[in-house]
């Protein structure tokens, strides 16, 4: 693979290139089409040419020439069609692209794959492309191959398949994703029927690169496949992770005959610097000339970085030395791969992958495989092709502009010699034969060797440039001339003139060198060497040196010796510390410890080595890699080595050996440097037998084994066979327990104390040996015949006194007839002949095995099983097909649904937008409802309490007496000054947070009663939050987790921040955020009621929360009704409404548009109106419930105003309850009754209860019909896309003025950040990160995320359920950007969390621009902020009321009195103050006590 691998990369890195066009005379074959050309293909039998065009298939022969064309397109199609086309609708005729186009030479076929109906495939005739073998567009999705989009690139590559014993061609085919495509990245797809399979069927199904969601997310580009050595190979580009659209180039690799395609592995390829290429656009596979073969084999292949991979998943937890190298892209359970602990025994080049490991792997980015640019120019190349003369490799490289470039790659890979060919222009509409050399233009040796072109050289006998093949003695030498170096060979001169001196003067005067010094030169190190010269002054002498291994030859003449020189590498043969610190001391080899080798003395840079000498650097410590044995007898008494490194120099310096805590007596004399110690193992304790190894060298280092060495004896537990004769010479098998302790030296056997020869350690198997005298003596081994029964056994081995048989492998014939007619287990004589001599010496008895009873057994089994697979098989066809017709159904409703999302979301905003314009023009300061001061303060504060709007701040009601009053008031003041004592606030505080029953809520609630009492004094409001803020950042930084700080309102500091920022922030809502949200805000409120909305369920059409969606296709109109106000004059307004609103929302939707100008708290509320229908001369009162609801069971439908068939342009009335009172008693049921049936609540609106279903289904018996026709719900979800892309442009403006840096930021909020900044800074354990947190804890999620989910804290309105969990959804997505941590969505997540998936990377970059620009903004003052607070307490603090906030609060210092007393006199700054005195004394008045005061 290293052939072509290394070529492929080059030709990728040539990712631009151009050149000017060198004129040539010679002709051009061509052949134009009318149609763009997608692929080219040639038949490598005949040289036939097939085109794949635009709606053309073109068949041409070797020279260009047309031989047949067969039209494609246009074809009648949509492109959400399903064939076949006949039953689909809206269809047109569309082009047909061709997608993939393979030769199928086996059976004479041409795969023809195009754009038109779902990329279904055809067979052509190769040899009449006219003809057409096969096409079918019945056979369902299966068999759809190609992709429809116009982008998406297609190969395939044919191969083989094998199946229960049957072959079948087969091609393999990489496709990337287009939105109505199969979502098979790779297939395999089977060329003929068989059985349930069907031509084109993707027959493959088990892999996770088939699966949906991996397959848009990489945006994979196919650029060609090909198969080599018993593998398919795919080159294409994708992203990375699916968070970067950046493209990388991967090439893959999967075993031809792995069925599951576990064994498909990804390697990343880089070209350039920093992969500034990093988008493969052409390959071609090609092997190379033996020029580049040779840098190649040095540069190596991917094939070995595959193979690293694979192994490393397989046998080192997916690390490459000791670094994560292996990545699983197409699975979401990222950590669990890699798991398998097979043994690292082999190469895994053969790994093909097994059902532990489902997923494909593929290499980290780190792990890539690179190379370098070697030629680059302006452009873009779309083709290449190579070809190889006279052992040069030629690449032939095609541009955008139409220019083909000739590259020679030679081995020098950075000096590509470039040949520009010739430029034709219409590129896509045309196929171009030009040739590859111009040789005989040049007419001289000297132009055509300057050419440097492999395919042209001088061929001197003809005196002609020629090719070397057109040269008739180019075998000659110099008969055929080609120069690199661009000059012809010619004879210029000759030197020296005489003769030589060794073959005149035989030596004896004849100059020489000798002598050279140094003898030994390290490899790696210039080093200059001198020699001694005899006679040099009676000769000119020049020579030449060449540099071979171990030796330095001076080639010269008239020279007569040959110095010599050793060349010597340090790290040969020396791997570790020990080898090289025991290296022969004339090497000057030493160790290197930062290079970690042994390297000669002077390459060892002191930098690297510290300041150390080299020659005193201690080894590290020793490291055993192997036990051999692993196992030994609890007796102990044999040896054991122990391979490892850095295992000592000498082999006095082992100190100490224990196995399993044992000590193992050093059997020094077997001692190899370093690498090897033998030691005897003694006697082991029998409650510990296993454990490690450890080996004690010279200066106490230790080395312990990560393998471990077991104690146990052997236990026989049979010997086969159990019998034989006593001559012996029988080979039996002893098979047992443990039979593999010890090593074969270690182990004997004995019989009946008869020795017995050891042949395997596994399996052991003796010779039975055969005893007597004289043996030796009478015959040889060769003379002797020995048989058992009938048949002749072999003699292994003569001694004088033993005599050793094999006996044959099958059970002899008896040799007698008496014998034969025994019908027990034969006993066979054993027979020894020598001359004529025969002696029975005993017998042999072999077991017979009763086999009758397997042709019992195997049909008893197998004829029911193969009936019970052949049902389930024909169960489960007929089971899938139905499946797949439910499937292609549910599908076809999906890819309607998907496909009018884009439209239906562009159509929608524009409606929104045009129907929001007049909302706009309303939005000046004065006509958004923004709320008062007080109001917003009442809201923010008080509206979460229990009570809610009745609670006594917000109503500001309290009952104290008239004649108490004064004296209430005067104590509330005193109460007031207390409180701006910080001794006593502090003080007040730290008590009531130190009581249990204090609990979460009452802190907000009093840290909220606090900011209105000192809403007057908020410099001295925001010092105590300071105060108390520093105490909780000690206690967090301190002892609990620091990003925890400010999370939750768990403090009363806490709720002070909120309710700070919210005060400081109140006029950056009105001048800039308010504008944005109250749009946001209409337009969800608008979206969502434009479509249903079930008013009991609260569930909508149009919503961003999809647990608030409406799961069911409700049918509907919108009305326009004419709607007259009673008692408002005769004008009408126009009120757009739903024929499935209930009354009460068409009351909700007039009252909105009637009262438009007038805040929601000044409007009349639905149930105070009634709405009268006019259709003839008597009206009709509409409303939710009345006798005429319709009764499905035991519930009942609310009414609507289809109930009521009220028609557009309707004319309704909208009166106040006192107006129609009478006129409703008059022409009503009774009143009683309409109130008994509104308090019914077994009542819905659009969507039934499920238990109600249940119970009708149960009566009914199965209603499958009816349930059938109901969509699945989830295909609804597209909805959540429809609405979330008609708010975008709103969810976007309302961030940006959040979270822009560059407009006004009030001053809080960067007087707020500097402080926290200004805090981090002394603290050690306090990052950027929780700087990040704090900040966010702070102001987003503190302050802005309540505001966006409750509009009506900013504005006067109303805020509906279902709108409600739209604003949720948006301020989730609010508050996942100002995390730092990142969001890992998979399939499983939930939907409102991938609809914003994409934005949140964009909003992400907003917080961190914004938080930037506040620390880089000019600081805000003390004296500033401090400015700003007095003039927010001047303007406000009248409106508010403080009197019951301080009320409020007395009743805390009230319910915890003594533990504030307590407080105070431990406190000597109260004592001084006497605080203590003062509470008692408003405690006093307050009560109404008499103290001892």
């Amino acid at each position: 693979m290293a052939s072509w691998v290394s070529l492929l990369l080059f030709l990728f890195c040539q990712s631009v290139s151009r050149a000017q066009e060198e004129g040539s005379n010679v002709p051009i074959l061509e052949f134009t089409t009318e149609t763009v050309i997608n692929n080219v293909v040639q038949d490598p039998q005949t040289g036939r040419i097939y085109l794949g065009a635009v709606n053309t298939i073109f068949q041409l022969g070797p020279s260009l020439h047309l031989q047949a064309r067969a039209e494609t397109g246009p074809r009648e199609d949509a492109r959400t069609c399903t064939p076949p086309a006949s039953a689909c609708q809206d269809t047109k005729p569309m082009p047909n692209l061709n997608k993939l186009l393979l030769v199928h030479p086996s059976n004479g076929s041409l795969i023809v794959c195009g754009s038109r109906y779902r990329g279904i495939c055809s067979l052509l005739n190769l040899t009449n492309v006219e003809q057409q073998l096969y096409y079918s567009d019945s056979k369902g999705e299966r068999t759809y191959v190609a992709s429809i989009e116009d982008n998406v690139n297609v190969v395939g590559v044919m191969s083989n398949y094998s199946k229960d014993g049957n072959a079948f061609s087969v091609f393999l085919v990489g496709k990337g994703y287009g939105s109505l495509d199969s979502t098979k990245l790779i297939s395999t797809r089977i060329l003929q029927d068989f059985r349930d399979w069907v031509v084109f069927e993707s027959i493959i199904e088990a892999s996770t690169v088939q699966t949906t969601p991996f397959v848009p997310k990489y945006l994979h580009d196919f650029r060609l496949a090909f198969k080599d050595n018993g593998y398919v190979y795919f080159l294409f580009s994708r992203t990375l992770d699916g968070t970067d659209n950046k493209n990388l180039t991967f090439v893959s690799r999967l075993c031809e005959d792995d069925h599951h395609y576990y064994s498909h592995t990804e390697l990343q390829l880089n070209c350039g610097q920093n992969n500034r290429y990093n988008k493969v656009q052409a390959a071609y596979v090609a092997s190379p000339g033996k020029e580049l073969a040779r840098a190649m084999t040095e540069l190596g292949g991917y094939g070995k970085r595959l193979v690293d991979i694979i192994s490393a998943c397989y046998s080192d937890s997916g690390k490459m030395s000791g670094v994560p190298a292996v990545d699983i892209p197409y699975s979401s359970k990222t950590d669990e791969f890699c798991t398998s602990k097979i043994a690292a025994t082999g190469h895994c080049s053969s790994c093909c992958g097994a059902d532990f490991l489902p997923s494909p792997l593929a290499s980290k980015p780190k792990f890539a495989l690179k190379a370098n640019a070697v030629w680059t120019r302006p452009g873009l190349l779309t083709a290449v092709a190579v070809a190889v003369e006279n052992d040069h490799t030629i690449a032939f490289l095609g541009n955008t502009q139409g220019e083909v470039f000739k590259v020679e790659l030679s081995s020098d890979l950075f000096s590509p010699k470039v040949h520009c060919l010739i430029i034709f222009h219409v590129v896509m509409l045309q196929i171009t034969k030009v040739p590859v050399q111009t040789c005989l233009q040049k007419k001289d040796c000297q132009s055509c060797v300057e050419l440097r072109d492999p395919y042209c050289g001088w061929c001197v006998l003809e005196g002609r440039c020629t090719r070397r093949s057109e040269c008739r003695r180019a075998e000659e030498k110099n008969g055929w001339l080609w120069s690199p170096r661009q000059h012809c060979v010619k004879i210029v001169s000759f030197y020296p003139p005489n003769l030589s001196c060794k073959k005149t003067q035989k030596g004896a005067n004849c100059p020489r060198f000798e002598n050279p010094d140094p003898v030994l030169i390290p490899v790696g190190f210039k080093t200059r060497i001198s020699f001694e010269g005899i006679h040099l002054d009676l000769y000119q002498v020049k020579c030449k040196t060449f540099i071979k291994y171990k030796k330095i030859s001076i080639m010269h003449s008239p020279l007569t010796t040959s110095p010599t020189v050793t060349l010597y590498n340090c790290s040969m043969g020396r791997e570790d510390c020990s080898l090289c610190k025991n290296a022969d001391p004339k090497y000057r080899c030493v160790w290197c410890a930062k290079q970690r080798a042994c390297v000669y003395e002077k390459l060892c840079n002191p930098d690297q080595q510290g300041s150390k000498d080299p020659y005193n650097t201690e080894c590290p410590d020793p490291q055993i890699t192997d036990i051999i044995p692993r196992f030994g007898p609890l007796q102990g008494g044999i040896s054991i080595t122990i391979r490892g490194s850095n295992l000592g120099i000498h082999k006095e310096d082992i100190k100490s050996i224990s196995v399993v805590g044992v000590p193992c007596i050093h059997r020094q004399e077997k001692y190899s440097v370093s690498t090897s110690v033998v030691c005897e193992i003694g006697p082991v304790d029998p409650k510990n037998t296993w454990g490690q190894v450890e080996v004690e060298v010279k200066g106490g280092k230790r080395g312990t084994s990560s393998m471990y060495f077991t104690y146990r004896d052997p236990i026989p537990e049979m010997v086969k066979p159990s019998r034989g004769p006593k001559a012996g010479g029988t080979l039996i098998t002893i098979s047992g327990r443990f039979l593999n302790t010890g090593s074969m030296d270690d182990v004997q056997v004995t019989i009946g104390g008869v020795d017995c020869t050891v042949h395997d350690i596994l399996s052991i198997t003796v010779d039975l040996p055969l005893q007597g005298r004289g043996f030796s003596k009478a015959m040889t081994a060769k003379e002797a015949q020995a048989f058992v029964g009938d048949v002749p056994c072999l003699v292994n081995t003569l001694q004088d006194d033993k005599l050793f048989l094999d006996p044959p492998s099958t059970t002899p014939s008896a040799r007698s007839r008496r014998h034969r007619r025994d019908t027990r287990p034969e006993l066979l004589d054993l027979t020894i002949k020598f001359g004529k001599g025969e002696w029975v010496v005993g017998s042999v008895q072999y077991e017979k095995k009763n086999d009758l009873s397997l042709y019992i057994i195997i049909p008893a089994v197998i004829v029911p099983m193969l009936l019970i697979i052949a049902i389930s098989v024909y169960c489960y066809r007929r089971k899938s097909q139905q499946a797949e017709r439910e499937y292609e159904k549910v599908k076809h409703q999906l890819e309607n649904l998907e496909e009018s999302v884009r439209d239906r979301c562009k159509k929608e905003f524009t409606d929104l937008m045009i129907e929001m314009e007049d909302h706009t023009n309303e939005l000046s300061e004065g006509r958004i409802p923004f709320l008062d001061y007080k109001t917003y303060t009442d809201r923010v504060f008080f509206l979460p309490s229990k009570d809610g709007a009745n609670d006594v701040m917000i109503t500001g009601k309290l009952n104290i007496p008239e004649a108490r009053r004064a004296t209430v008031t005067q104590a509330l003041n005193q109460f007031s000054n207390l409180l701006n004592s910080k001794t006593f606030l502090i003080n007040f505080i730290r008590t009531l947070e130190r009581s249990h029953d204090f609990n979460a809520r009452a802190k907000v609630y009093f840290a909220s009663l606090l900011t209105v009492a000192l809403h007057g004094k908020l410099e001295y409001y925001t010092d105590i939050m300071r105060t108390l803020l520093l105490e909780l950042m000690e206690e967090y930084v301190h002892s609990k987790n620091p990003k925890l700080m400010l999370r939750r309102s768990e403090t009363v500091v806490e709720r002070m921040l909120c309710n700070w920022m919210s005060i400081c922030l109140y006029q950056f809502l009105k001048d800039s955020a308010g504008e944005p949200l109250y749009k946001l805000f209409r337009a969800i409120k608008h979206q969502i009621e434009k479509g249903p909305v079930d008013a009991r369920v609260k569930k909508a059409k149009y919503t961003l929360n999809d647990t608030g969606l409406l799961g069911d296709d409700v049918e509907y109109s919108v009305l326009t009704l004419q709607v007259l106000v009673q008692g408002e004059g005769p004008d009408v307004t126009p009120v757009k409404v739903l024929s499935c609103d209930t009354i009460s929302q068409v009351k909700e939707k007039i009252i909105e548009q009637v009262y438009r100008n007038l805040p929601y708290s000044q409007r009349p509320k639905v149930d105070s109106v009634t709405l009268e229908w006019r259709p003839g001369s008597t009206g009709q009162i509409l409303s939710d419930l009345d006798l005429t609801s319709q009764k499905e069971g035991r519930w009942k439908r609310i009414n609507t105003l289809a109930h009521y068939n009220v028609r557009d342009n309707a004319t309704l009335v909208l009166s106040s309850v006192l107006h129609i009172q009478q006129n409703y008693d008059q022409n009503q049921e009774n009143h009683e009754e309409r109130n008994a049936l509104l308090e019914d609540d077994k009542v819905f609106h659009l969507v039934r209860p499920a238990d109600e279903l249940d119970e009708m289904k149960s009566k009914r018996g199965s209603i499958k019909d009816k349930s059938m026709t109901k969509a699945i719900t989830e295909i609804y979800l597209t909805r959540l896309l429809s609405v979330k892309g008609t708010l975008q442009q709103f969810v976007d403006d309302f961030f940006r003025s959040v979270l822009c840096s560059g407009a006004v930021v009030p001053p809080a909020v960067k007087y707020f950040f500097d402080f926290l900044d200004e805090q981090a800074l002394k603290h050690n354990n306090v990052d950027e990160e929780t700087i990040h947190i704090w900040k966010t804890n702070s102001l987003p999620l503190r302050f802005w995320v309540n505001i966006l989910k409750n509009p009506h804290f900013t504005f006067d309105v109303h805020v509906s359920e279902v709108v409600d969990a739209s604003l949720s959804v948006i301020a989730q997505t609010f508050m996942d950007a100002c995390t730092k941590s990142e969001h890992k969505l998979s399939r499983d997540s939930p939907s409102n969390k991938l609809l914003y998936a994409k934005e949140i990377s964009t909003y992400k970059k907003m917080v961190d621009d914004y938080y930037k620009g506040i620390r880089q903004m000019v600081p805000v003052s003390d004296q500033d902020m401090n400015t700003h607070l007095a003039e927010v307490s001047r303007s406000h603090t009248d409106k508010l009321n403080t009197q019951v906030a301080l009320h409020q609060l007395y009743q805390y210092a009230s319910k915890y009195y003594d533990g504030i007393i307590a407080s105070l006199e431990e406190d000597p700054a109260a004592q001084s103050k006497q605080l203590t005195l003062r509470l008692q004394q408003i405690a006093a008045a307050l009560e109404n006590k008499v103290t001892d005061l």
